[in-house]
């Protein structure tokens, strides 16, 4: 079998645009209120401090962080020269049009494009969604997106564009 026979036969798996879940960043290029994968979870950082360490040894970064979708505390040492994950984070606006009967909300993009895969949240967050949108007010439900993971993370009025 030649070489091109071989390279006729590959076939690749397509998959989305090449956007990776993370991206490597050394750790002492990390910043308070950034992003960072700690115990394979994506969270805030909300705490970070370097010790100097002896005559041969690295500087280590003691990190907190608190995982963007379960709210629980997650800490990790390293070493300042070692790179970390640092998760993909994204956040968009959607206008809610309804809330069903099994609790997942209608949300429209800018696009117009409709979805309905989102669960109210089971806490105050949901409770001011549900209360507000009972009160036919217009409201944009921000959603954070993370390796994988929605959830809305905020409400607000709507307003209107000028």
């Amino acid at each position: 079998m030649s070489t091109e026979d071989h390279i006729d036969d590959t076939q690749f798996e397509t998959g989305d645009a090449g956007a990776s879940k993370t991206f490597p960043m050394q750790c002492s290029a990390l910043r308070k209120n950034g992003f960072v994968v700690l115990k394979s979870r994506p969270c805030k950082i909300v705490e970070m401090s370097t010790s100097k360490t002896g005559k041969h040894g690295h500087a280590k970064v003691h990190m907190v962080g608190i995982d963007l979708f379960t709210g629980k505390k997650a800490e990790d040492i390293c070493p300042s020269t070692h790179n970390m994950d640092v998760p993909n984070v994204t956040r968009k606006d959607y206008q809610l049009l309804n809330i069903e009967e099994d609790g997942y909300m209608s949300l429209m993009e800018d696009t117009g494009e409709t979805r309905e895969d989102l669960k109210v949240p089971e806490d105050s967050l949901g409770k001011e969604i549900t209360d507000r949108f009972g009160n036919e007010e217009s409201l944009l439900v921000t959603v954070l997106k993370a390796m994988d993971e929605e959830a809305a993370i905020a409400v607000k009025v709507m307003t209107e564009k000028k």
